[in-house]
């Protein structure tokens, strides 16, 4: 069974940093595409950044220079650096893997599966 479970949210004054994380099990992160979403109360689910199996990643425009992902294949964990964060950051934030049958740069929710439970991000003014 596939399971991915995302921790590391809080809440931090604007201009601070977390780190979220993204543990997988029943799959191995290093040979698979992976994204970051986000919600926002009232919003649909907003793609944040891709990593694919090469370790290349691709970044929403609005999180570009501010947030970065990473990869450790020996936890089977990603990890989601967010830098400088603005108050609309603030969302549930979720990670998932990509369905096999996509292909190309995929940026909607629907190109994915696996959803974790996500974990909340609250940024203050």
């Amino acid at each position: 069974q596939v399971q991915l479970v995302e921790s590391g949210g809080g809440l931090v004054q604007a201009g601070g940093s977390l780190r979220l994380s993204c543990a997988a099990s029943g799959r191995t992160v290093s040979n698979a595409a992976m994204a970051w979403f986000r919600q926002a109360p009232g919003k649909e689910r907003e793609f944040v950044v891709r990593i694919d199996r090469t370790a290349s990643t691709y970044y929403a425009d609005s999180v570009k220079g501010r947030f970065t992902l990473s990869r450790d294949n020996s936890k089977n964990t990603v990890y989601l650096q967010m830098n400088s964060l603005k108050v609309e950051d603030t969302a549930v934030y979720y990670c998932a893997f990509q369905k096999v049958n996509v292909v190309g740069l995929a940026t909607l929710p629907e190109h994915y599966l696996n959803w974790g439970q996500g974990t909340q991000v609250t940024v203050s003014s």
